[in-house]
């Protein structure tokens, strides 16, 4: 994937210098090995940082380096003025960690006090209004270091897409989804650009499509792609100059910004004009790591983005949709196991799931649109959809919403897809996540958050709710196991 970051991280030793250098050149040596041995990518910075003309001479050697993610690794005290000034002057994500003393016999010279040294950084970032990852718990041997390291990797990644993303929209937030609606302020402070264009920017971009070449292999690609459940051959050539269109909005937006998403309006006039439902091209562009969120949604858009940075695979954006009848889930207590009734959902959209992400997907029609424009009439203008069975096996639902008080605020919830058939249409699933119910009622209506949410295909939650700490988002929610009550969560 392309639209997301490549991230080469460097670690570099600081050194209080009242302490032995040594001491933290030796370890931050052994990390690096032990990242090695652990495969996990990294880049020893050479200088040790002792005072501010060393910060500007590691600067130096992390730009030529060419260094977009910093572990700052006490390997003694460390200098709390030089380490959280250079958090402060490095332009990416930074992770700030501390060793661990290794022996009882050494614990004279061979001391580092990293532990120590750490609380006082901690104040120090603070007066710096710093927002480093720090790990769970942020102190280790080389080995335990290494482990934090590949867990800031996608941690990393997240940060360093948002700050440098640009969300493309085509059309207004429709007004029977006014929960798509949020101020764009936050987005700008996250560090995301924004441009907004009409759907007749959008019509008059395909309209002018003349690139057969790219129009031709998209076209191969498609067929390709759907094999047998290529069920609307005629609509192929169709479908691939919207994409090859949407790859024209994309070279011609992105300016200054590194990484583009989508928020297009996909209903009631597209189908009129395009002649096709967008959803199978939008579960494309998805699956190179290009997000589309439908309906215009902006803050879906992001989430989106931050989910396939997080995983590397492509994402997705499912309504909160439908309870599971009781009938269904007392035939199949083999697959629903102890879940009770209100720990299960189905995730539904009309058809953007990426194919990789189905079970035997197949282009349909879509059946919701198809009542409303052309009922009584074989699909035409409503076909286009990718319908399937989503795989079983692990997910994340998450969220980054705007409050109508420009207040950012976002959720995060891992559970399962079963391997259940919906018996249903578009693209489904049935979801199952732990005390559903109350995180429903105490989170998602309590906290007015829309009924789309980003799917990724794994667990991310640690990934996810880590990164949104780095951007500064406060007000994080998660489904809280039994015993743990919400805030304003009845007790009786």
């Amino acid at each position: 994937m392309n639209n997301i970051p490549s991230i080469n991280v460097g670690i570099v030793a600081v050194s209080r210098d009242c302490f032995p250098i040594e001491l933290s050149r030796e370890r931050r040596s052994r990390v690096a090995a032990a990242c090695r041995e652990m495969r996990v990518p990294i880049t020893e910075i050479e200088t040790i940082v002792e005072n501010e003309r060393d910060v500007l001479a590691a600067l130096e050697e992390i730009a030529r380096k060419r260094i977009n993610a910093l572990v700052v690794y006490l390997g003694n005290f460390g200098p709390e003025g030089p380490e959280t000034m250079l958090v402060q002057r490095f332009s990416g994500p930074a992770m700030i960690a501390a060793a661990a003393e290794e022996s009882g016999d050494n614990l004279v010279h061979g001391r580092g006090d990293a532990y120590c040294g750490l609380l006082s950084a901690s104040y120090n970032l603070g007066l710096r209004r710093q927002r480093p990852h720090i790990p769970e718990y942020p102190v280790g041997d080389p080995r335990e270091i290494a482990v934090m390291i590949a867990e800031f990797l996608p941690v990393a990644r997240v940060v360093e897409g948002v700050r440098n993303l640009k969300i493309i929209s085509f059309g207004p937030r429709p007004f029977d989804f006014l929960t798509c609606h949020a101020p764009i302020q936050p987005l700008f402070d996250l560090g995301v650009e924004i441009v907004e264009h009409s759907e007749l920017d959008l019509y008059d971009l395909v309209q002018a499509e003349d690139r057969e070449a790219d129009v031709e292999r998209i076209a191969g690609e498609i067929v390709a792609e759907l094999g047998a459940g290529n069920t609307y051959p005629d609509l192929v050539p169709k479908l691939a100059r919207y994409e090859s269109a949407l790859e024209e909005a994309m070279r011609a937006n992105l300016g200054a910004s590194r990484y583009v998403a989508f928020a297009n309006k996909c209903w009631p006039a597209f189908q009129k004009y395009f002649g096709h439902v967008p959803c199978y091209i939008n579960s494309r562009l998805a699956a190179r790591g290009i997000p589309v969120a439908c309906e215009a949604d902006i803050y879906g858009a992001l989430s989106q983005y931050m989910c396939v940075c997080a995983t590397g695979r492509p994402p997705g954006l499912l309504d909160i949709n439908n309870s599971v009848p009781r009938d269904m889930v007392e035939r199949n207590r083999a697959v629903t196991g102890d879940y009770a009734l209100s720990d299960l959902w189905m995730g539904f959209h009309c058809g953007n799931t990426s194919s990789s992400c189905l079970l035997e997907p197949v282009m349909k029609h879509q059946l919701i649109m198809h009542r409303l424009q052309e009922s009584g009439r074989a699909p035409d203008i409503t076909r286009g959809t990718l319908e399937g069975r989503i795989q079983p096996g692990p997910v994340s639902v998450f969220r980054v919403q705007s409050t109508s008080g420009a207040r950012l605020g976002a959720y995060v919830a891992q559970g399962e897809v079963l391997d259940l058939d919906p018996r249903s249409f578009g693209s489904i699933g049935v979801f199952a996540v732990r005390e559903m119910g109350r995180f429903y009622r105490h989170v998602l209506i309590e906290r007015r958050f829309p009924h789309h949410t980003a799917v990724a295909f794994g667990h991310a939650g640690k990934t996810l709710f880590a990164a949104c700490r780095m951007l500064g988002i406060e007000d994080l929610f998660y489904n809280h196991p039994k015993g743990l009550p919400y805030p304003g969560e009845n007790p009786f």
